[in-house]
């Protein structure tokens, strides 16, 4: 190949033409594979310049095989292959480049840092150790050392490596953020805000450590000043992307309008800024004002162009994944990665959010087992931070007969989660028990939250509180048993549960499935939830002797009725129809919604969410009904949100979602009197509706496969005379089950809690 050829492919790629300059040299490199060992290093070598990882591991591999004894090209490999996280291959790669030339540098600290990046701290210490006795005041050095301490859980030779970094270079920035982190999870985000001032007097003119100040200032819960602090650096710096882009994260769980905002004007300022756009289509895929469909559609359309510049770290992939399952791209959201990659990814992230949504994506009993592996991860994660900095227990308190429980969630409110929980507070012995609740709802208090505050001993509402904080007042409370009800949902503190503020601790309602960590002992079912399988569950079951949960009157009320006949009598077709979330829909779940309709002539279905009014998002669902020859004629969306309880009237049949099965909106869907079809699992997650519906006596609606799904589906459909019947009776049907039975219930959990806290469980 002519060194002008690759010239001209050089500067394709300088120019970001990157299909061209990769074109021009593959079209040379494969007419002439034994050009010059320079052409290969230098084109692979740009490549990793570019952040072409898999094109330069490609080549190099090529050159390789070619030029066997090469160590610049075996230290390329490495590289290519560490920044592609495959990291055995890389180290192996590496290893061949010392054998090649033991003296140089470059290939040590190439594998020191992939020991870094594996967390393998011993392994990453000998090699700095050996490095920086080579050049002891190379700050940068020092500094791997100490992530290599860090690593390692030796702490304080951490700090003491960061701290020699920044001494021997004060503009060393990375340095600065290595300190104030590792400060950060040894000590406080407050106990860290003076070292980050330090750094900012070292570095007046580094707005990356300016904006790590703005960032502790709001992980010490001080929102407020974060946001005078960005304010005030508008007024001095004048209008920058990043704090712009500051701004809108500090608001972001405040006002969804300003935080807009804030996010289009950094995107305005940077708009080849992949990291700006991508939060400002995140934050208008969480935008609940206005029209909420097309701010969806917003998102997907800012979305589309930076998904392969915004990589392939657990934020912009769950971003991704968010909403590119919300609008049905199924095909996008494949590539994203498969189970296994996306679920590890994000557990070893520290994501537990974004587990739930990986709920829906479980296919084999394998998937099953790994998603509990995959929370492992991550309670082991948060298990190891935890134990850095443990609370204190205060000595037991006086016995008085009583045993005190705390419900924490940020969710006691007009939310569904209290609304299952109130019979709980309404009905408790207060004879027996004492009840505490544990809050960080962010927003104002409603009636609801007011309510019961007022039944219970104790009601903490902290919105600003730090995860280590809440946990101590937890345990100064001196609780018997503490029962988290919310998970990793927004605004909520499962990462408290780690610290064990109670001796005794459980999760109910929230979450359907194991949270990862040890530190809870409980998980509390019903008989229908309880796997079929041991090895399914971290925690040990507590088995309520009925249902998971009763109605309570500020969820399943009279102020909507019920109206009869069925639909099926008035329209002469069969309705069916969800209004389930889109996270847990797939693409098999839909093409079997799909073979339903197509076996039931003239019948419809219905979507009743906001995303209804997507355009993409009908697109994309109407494409696969109509590979099973459904016309679009025969869909309906319905774009609403928070009212969506009249439209069951217009619904014959609400066919679940699987694996991850329906919890209050199957409820909500028998309490208007539209029966659901669902498909039981293995796993407590794919159970919910099976247990609201073997406790209303309608197991013919429980199907254990989806050939089944489909035929239970498909024989109600044709049994129009049962579908009235069902309407007509199952608002009555569920009221007499024991999930209507709400003081039951209430002393049924109470008296399973004290079960546990006595040993008798």
């Amino acid at each position: 190949m002519s060194m002008e050829r690759f010239a001209q492919a050089e500067a394709a790629l300088k120019a970001g033409n990157r299909d061209e300059g990769i074109r021009l040299t593959a079209e040379e490199l494969t007419r002439e594979p034994d050009a010059p060992v320079r052409v290969y290093q230098n084109f692979t070598a740009l490549l990793i310049r570019q952040k072409l990882y898999d094109q330069a591991q490609h080549w190099a591999e090529i050159a390789t095989s070619r030029y066997p004894r090469d160590y610049d090209l075996w230290n390329i490999l490495g590289v290519a292959l560490r920044r592609l996280n495959r990291y055995p291959e890389a180290l192996k790669a590496l290893d061949r480049a010392v054998k090649l030339n033991p003296k140089s540098m470059t290939a040590h600290i190439n594998r020191g840092n992939i020991f870094n990046d594996m967390k393998n701290g011993p392994a990453a210490i000998e090699v700095f150790t050996r490095i920086l006795r080579q050049g002891p005041t190379n700050a940068e050095h020092q500094r791997s050392l100490g992530r290599a301490f860090w690593n390692a859980g030796d702490l304080e030779k951490a700090e003491m490596r960061f701290n020699l970094a920044v001494k021997l270079k004060p503009d060393y920035v990375d340095a600065w953020l290595d300190l104030t982190s590792l400060t950060a999870d040894v000590k406080s985000a407050a106990e860290t805000l003076p070292v980050l001032d330090r750094a900012v007097a070292a570095l007046v003119d580094s707005h990356r450590m300016r904006e790590a100040k703005a960032v502790m200032l709001r992980r010490a819960g001080r929102n407020k000043d974060s946001e005078d602090y960005l304010l005030s650096l508008l007024t001095e710096l004048g209008d920058q992307g990043w704090i712009h882009y500051q701004l809108g994260m500090t608001l972001a769980d405040f006002d969804r309008v300003r935080t807009n905002a804030y996010l289009e004007k950094a995107h305005e300022l940077e708009p080849d800024n992949a990291e700006f756009q991508m939060a400002l289509a995140e934050s208008y895929s969480r935008t609940r004002h206005g029209d909420e469909a097309q701010h969806l559609e917003r998102a997907y359309q800012l979305l589309k162009p930076v998904i392969g510049k915004a990589g392939d770290g657990a934020g912009p992939v769950k971003v991704a994944s968010d909403i590119f399952v919300r609008v049905a791209d199924y095909d996008a959201a494949d590539a994203l990665g498969d189970f296994q990659h996306l679920g590890r990814l994000w557990a070893s992230n520290g994501r537990h959010t974004a587990l739930l949504s990986h709920l829906a994506r479980v296919r084999t009993p394998e998937d099953r087992r790994e998603l509990l592996h995959q929370h492992r991860i991550w309670g082991e994660l948060i298990e190891t931070a935890v134990a850095r900095r443990p609370i204190t227990h205060p000595a037991p308190r006086q016995p008085n007969g009583k045993i005190r429980v705390g419900f924490m969630s940020s969710d006691l409110r007009a939310h569904p989660v209290a609304y299952f929980s109130l019979p709980l507070f309404e009905h408790y012995d207060r004879a027996r028990f004492e009840v505490y609740c544990y809050s960080y709802y962010t927003g104002q208090e409603d009636p609801t939250q007011k309510r019961i505050a007022g039944m219970v001993e104790g009601f903490r509402w902290n919105p600003d509180i730090g995860d280590r904080d809440a946990a101590q007042l937890i345990a100064d409370d001196q609780l018997d048993m503490l029962i988290e009800l919310g998970g990793s949902t927004h605004m909520n503190k499962l990462t408290v549960m780690a610290y064990k503020p109670a001796p005794l601790q459980a999760s109910w309602l929230g979450y359907p499935h194991s949270a990862g960590l040890k530190a809870i002992d409980y998980l509390i079912v019903d008989p229908f939830m309880l796997p079929e399988h041991d090895g399914l569950l971290i925690e040990k079951p507590l088995v309520l002797p009925h249902g998971w949960f009763a109605l309570s009157a500020g969820a399943f009320n009279e102020r909507v009725a019920v109206q009869n006949p069925a639909p099926v009598a008035r329209n002469g077709y069969v309705t069916f129809g969800t209004a389930n979330n889109p996270y847990k829909y797939s693409r098999d779940l839909v093409r079997t919604w799909a073979k339903i309709l197509a076996r039931v002539p003239n019948s419809k279905f219905m979507f009743v969410r906001p995303e209804g009014g997507s355009e993409s998002f009908r697109e994309n669902l109407l494409a696969i009904f109509a590979e099973e020859g459904v016309s679009a004629d025969r869909l309906r969306f319905e774009a609403v949100r928070g009212a969506h309880l009249p439209f069951y009237n217009e619904m014959d049949i609400s066919l679940d979602t699987f694996p991850q099965t329906g919890g209050t909106t199957t409820c909500e869907s028998l309490w208007m009197g539209t029966p659901v079809v669902t498909l039981v699992g293995e796993t407590l997650f794919e159970r919910l509706s099976y247990s609201s519906l073997m406790n209303g006596d309608l197991p013919e609606l429980c199907a254990r496969d989806v050939d089944g799904y489909i035929a239970a589906a498909v024989t109600l459909a044709e049994n129009p005379d049962r579908i009235i019947e069902l309407r007509a009776g199952l608002r009555e049907r569920m009221r007499n089950s024991p999930i209507g039975q709400t003081t039951q219930f209430a002393h049924d959990f109470f008296d399973l809690i004290e079960k546990a806290v006595t040993g008798k469980a």
